[in-house]
C-alpha cells in the first residue's frame, strides 16, 4: 500500500477529519528517513468497524530541526509511537507533552536509524563525563496552536514530593526487563513513568545490513512466545512483495504451527499469572502441559523456545512422519486439562477477588491505545487478524473470535482459557487434512525485493504483528519495521493503573501479557 502524502501544514487538521470519519486504531506510526527529501513519518490508520486500511505520510525537510505535529491527543498510543521516533529519528512532535527518549539514554549521542548517523560515536556514545544539555532534557512546549494546546498537559513525569518506588527491571515483576517508576498516594497509584530499552538490540537497524533470509533469524528473538507468527509475518510481507505463492502444504503447516505457538503461550499465560498471584500449584500445572506442545516443536524443528523454522517460500524441513498422530493425541489430552485449571485457580475465590473489576479497560481506550490481542477483545474490540484480515487458511477454517466485554483483568484471563480450546478445534480441523506435495518453493539463492513499500500482519500471540518494508532494490531493506504487539499494552498502563493499588499492579500487569523483547526491538 503507498501512503498518500499530506502537507505537514494540513497534517493535524486532516488527520482529526480522518479520526472522525473512523479510523480510531491507529496500527503504527513508522518513522523512516528518505534522505535528501527529508524525514518522515508513515500512519498506518484502520477502521475498527469496517476494517478499511490507509496509510498516509508526512516529509519534514529541515534535517537540522525536523518538526511534525503530534497526534497523541488523536490516538492515545501515539505518545509513546512518537517518543521512539523522536528517539531514533530525532523528530521534535510540537505539542506532545512528554517528548523524551523512549529507549536510549537522554545523553546518547545522536538518532541511530538516521542515514546520516555516525556510527563511530556508536564505540563511546554515552557522555558520562559531562551533564545532560538542557536541550536534551527540556520538556517540550505545546505549540502555540490554540486546537493544539488543548492537548493534556499533565504528563507521566514524575517530580516534587511524591513518593516514589521502582517495580523493575528485575524479571519477576514485570515478565521482562521493564521498569515503571509509581508515584504513590499512600496504596493508591497516582502516575506510572515507564522506562524502556533495557534489552534494547537495535534490531531494526541491524536489519539494514543483513539479507532478507538473514533478518528472519532476529524474528524469533522479539516475541519468543510467537516466534512461529513474527516469522510468518515477515515471509508473509517478502512473499508477498515478489510475487511468490507457496504451497498448499505449506500453509496447513504454518497453520498448524502457529495455532500451538498460540496455545503454548496462553499456557505459560496461564502458569506465570497465577504464580505471580501466589498459585503455584497453577503454574505446575501449566509449565507441564505447556512441555508438551515443545515436545512437538522439537521433534519437527529442533528447537524449543527458537525454532527457525518458517522461511521464504515455506518451511526449513518436512513435518515428521508421527507429527499428525502426535498433535491429535495432544489435542485431546489438553481439551481434558482445562476444566482443571478452572478448578484450581480460575474460580478459585482469592482469585476472584484479585482479578474481578481489577485493571479496568474500556472499548474505546483499547482502541485508542492499540490495544489488540486477547487485552483488546476482553474489552469487546473485534481485533483478531485473522478474521479482520485473513491470511493462510483461516479464511478456510471455522472458528470463532472469543470476545468479552467487563475489560477487567479476569475477562483477560477467561479469554485466554478460551483461546487455548478455539486453537484446538482449528487444528482439529486441519491436522487430517494435510496435502501432499512441496513443503518449500525453490528461491533465488540472493533476494532482492522490487522497489516500494510492503507491509503484512498476523494475530500474533499477544495481538496484531506487523512488518513493514521499505525497499530501493537492493537485497537489504532500506527501512524495515516491526509493530510491537506490547508497547500499546504498555502505553495503556499508566491509564489502566492511576487510581489502582499497588498490589493491583501484579495481576494487571500479568494478564495485559506483554513480553519484554518484543517491547525491545
Amino acid at each position: 500500500m503507498t501512503p498518500v502524502f499530506i502537507d505537514i501544514k494540513e497534517l493535524r487538521q486532516q488527520m482529526k477529519e480522518l479520526r472522525c470519519k473512523g479510523m480510531d486504531f491507529l496500527r503504527d506510526l513508522i518513522g523512516i528517513d528518505w534522505g535528501e527529501e527529508g524525514l518522515g513519518v508513515i500512519y498506518s490508520l484502520e477502521n475498527s468497524s469496517t476494517k478499511e486500511n490507509k496509510q498516509f505520510a508526512v516529509r519534514c525537510s529541515d534535517r537540522e530541526k525536523p518538526q511534525i505535529p503530534t497526534v497523541c491527543d488523536i490516538w492515545k498510543v501515539a505518545e509513546l509511537y512518537e517518543r521512539e521516533v523522536y528517539d531514533f529519528f530525532g523528530i521534535e512532535f510540537t505539542g506532545h507533552p512528554d517528548l523524551r527518549r523512549l529507549y536510549l539514554r537522554n545523553d546518547w549521542v545522536g538518532h541511530p536509524l538516521r542515514k546520516d548517523y555516525d556510527e563511530s560515536e556508536a564505540l563511546n556514545p554515552i557522555r558520562l563525563d559531562s551533564e545532560v544539555t538542557e536541550d536534551v532534557q527540556r520538556p517540550y512546549e505545546i505549540a502555540e496552536d490554540a486546537e493544539m494546546a488543548k492537548i493534556d498537559k499533565e504528563t507521566n513525569i514524575i517530580h516534587g514530593d511524591q513518593y516514589i518506588i521502582n517495580i523493575g527491571p528485575q524479571h519477576p515483576a514485570t515478565h521482562g526487563v521493564l521498569r515503571f517508576r509509581l508515584a504513590l498516594d499512600g496504596e493508591e497509584i497516582r502516575k506510572i513513568d515507564i522506562h524502556c530499552g533495557y534489552i534494547h538490540r537495535g534490531i531494526e537497524k541491524m536489519s539494514e545490513k543483513l539479507t532478507y533470509p538473514q533478518i528472519l533469524a532476529l524474528t524469533d528473538r522479539l516475541d519468543y512466545l510467537s516466534a512461529h507468527q513474527n516469522r510468518h509475518a515477515l515471509c508473509m510481507c517478502i512473499e508477498n512483495a515478489m510475487g511468490l505463492e507457496v504451497t498448499e502444504r505449506t500453509q496447513y503447516i504454518r497453520t498448524i504451527m502457529d495455532e500451538l505457538q498460540r496455545i503454548d503461550s496462553h499456557l505459560l499465560f496461564l502458569s506465570c499469572a497465577a504464580m505471580d498471584l501466589g498459585a503455584i500449584t497453577t503454574f505446575i500445572y501449566g509449565f507441564r502441559d505447556r512441555e508438551k506442545v515443545l515436545d512437538i516443536f522439537e521433534e519437527v524443528t529442533g528447537g524449543r523456545l527458537i525454532q527457525n523454522y518458517n522461511t521464504i517460500g515455506g518451511v526449513q524441513a518436512d513435518i515428521t512422519p508421527g507429527f499428525a498422530q502426535k498433535v491429535k493425541d495432544y489435542c485431546q489430552y489438553q481439551k481434558g486439562k482445562i476444566q482443571e485449571y478452572n478448578d484450581v485457580f480460575t474460580n478459585n475465590v482469592i482469585t476472584r477477588k484479585r482479578m474481578i473489576g481489577v485493571g479496568h479497560l474500556s472499548l474505546e481506550d483499547a482502541i485508542s491505545y492499540g490495544c489488540t490481542g486477547g487485552t483488546g477483545r476482553a474489552s469487546g474490540w473485534s481485533c483478531d487478524v485473522r478474521k479482520r484480515h485473513p491470511y493462510a487458511l483461516y479464511d478456510k477454517v471455522d472458528f470463532k473470535e472469543i470476545i468479552y466485554k467487563n475489560g477487567d483483568c479476569y475477562d483477560r484471563f477467561l479469554l485466554r482459557i478460551d483461546e487455548i480450546l478455539e486453537s484446538i478445534h482449528i487444528i482439529e480441523q486441519l491436522i487430517d487434512s494435510i496435502p501432499e506435495g512441496d513443503y518449500k518453493v525453490k528461491t533465488k539463492p540472493i533476494i532482492r525485493l522490487p522497489e516500494g513499500q510492503f507491509s503484512a500482519a498476523v494475530e500474533g500471540s499477544r495481538g496484531e504483528f506487523g512488518v513493514f518494508i521499505e525497499s530501493r532494490g537492493d537485497k537489504s531493506p532500506y527501512r524495515i519495521k516491526f509493530r510491537p504487539m506490547g508497547l500499546p499494552l504498555v502505553a495503556a498502563m499508566h491509564k489502566i493503573l492511576k487510581g489502582a493499588k499497588v498490589a493491583d499492579l501484579i495481576a494487571i500487569g500479568a494478564t495485559l501479557d506483554y513480553v519484554i523483547p518484543d517491547i525491545d526491538r
